[in-house]
């Protein structure tokens, strides 16, 4: 079976389980291209991906799922001149220097210096990756991470291949592995928890605050790189899978805090790396433990759910 053919399989026996509970990301800018290109790392010359030896003799790309923050940077002093200039030369009265930057490189006369610029990937503060479009079309998505009014609320999250570490020369000194990204999304934690459909049993008001806290508690467990398989697993499920935080919810109802939260290689992980990932629930008053796992496939790039939130029982 054609990977395409399995990818789309195993799509529409999720969504028939779970009935749309996946979270959408933002419109996706590239929705026009029939699909992501397909790139050999260890043989693209151009692409600066790492390959990994996956025990055969063959090779396999590093993939990222990463949670963080898009930032800009002058990689030398003449692209901020150039900058300051083309500055000078548009009508950015009365805006913040954030927005300023954001009106100019939003300017179609303008791409040439959003091309010149380093783009960083930032978590928790730390310089982590630095980031090349797989297709210069998608320095439109970089753009939009450059929000106008930013917040400490805000984060993108970035899908993509890591290379090898940059020269100095490329990002002024900055010397961290290079990320070539398919895409990029952004979103803030309120739009976030918003998105999360709410069970009709639980009330906004008690929702709401469960929802907040399990976010806060699962970006603490994925304060990561994003580049191993464990990483990228709870990384996809912290934006992308409703029924963690529907779970915890549950959980909290039943005066139960959550206490743990566990990535082991799934015992079904064959021909396709797949990963448990367990959340353990413990009872204030009783102290007896409640376990939940769901699976998550991470062989490629994209990981996709492969088993919803179900009980767990130890083996």
């Amino acid at each position: 079976m054609e990977q395409s053919e399995l990818n789309e399989q195993s799509t529409s026996q999720l969504d028939a389980v779970n009935a749309g509970q996946i979270i959408a990301p933002p419109a996706d800018n590239n929705a026009g291209r029939a699909q992501y290109p397909q790139v050999n790392p260890a043989t693209c010359a151009t692409c600066g991906a790492t390959a990994a030896s996956n025990g055969n003799g063959a090779t396999a790309p590093s993939y990222v799922f990463a949670i963080g923050r898009v930032e800009m940077r002058f990689p030398t002093l003449a692209v901020e001149k150039e900058f300051a200039q083309a500055t000078g030369r548009a009508d950015t009265k009365g805006l913040t220097d954030r927005a300023a930057a954001h009106a100019v490189l939003s300017e179609r006369s303008n791409r040439y210096i959003a091309r010149q610029v380093c783009w960083v990937f930032s978590i928790e503060g730390l310089e982590t990756y630095i980031l090349v479009p797989r297709d210069p079309a998608d320095y439109d998505q970089l753009l939009e991470a450059v929000r106008p009014q930013p917040s400490p609320l805000d984060l993108d999250v970035v899908v993509g291949v890591r290379g090898p570490i940059a020269p100095p020369e490329m990002c002024n000194g900055l010397m961290a592995p290079i990320v070539i990204f398919d895409q990029i999304y952004s979103f803030d934690r309120d739009a976030l928890i918003k998105a999360i459909p709410r069970p009709e049993k639980t009330s906004a008001k008690e929702f709401g605050p469960a929802a907040e806290e399990l976010f806060d508690r699962i970006m603490l467990a994925a304060d990561n790189a994003g580049s191993t398989d464990d990483h990228r697993a709870l990384n996809y499920l912290a934006v992308r899978y409703p029924a963690i935080y529907t779970t915890a919810a549950d959980a909290f109802g039943r005066n139960s805090s959550l206490t743990a939260v566990d990535v082991q290689r799934s015992p079904l992980s064959s021909t396709r790396n797949v990963v448990d990932v367990i959340f353990s629930f413990t009872n204030r008053a009783t102290y007896v433990v409640e376990k939940f796992f769901t699976r998550v496939d991470v062989t490629e790039e994209f990981p996709f759910l492969v088993t919803k939130m179900s009980p767990y029982f130890d083996r």
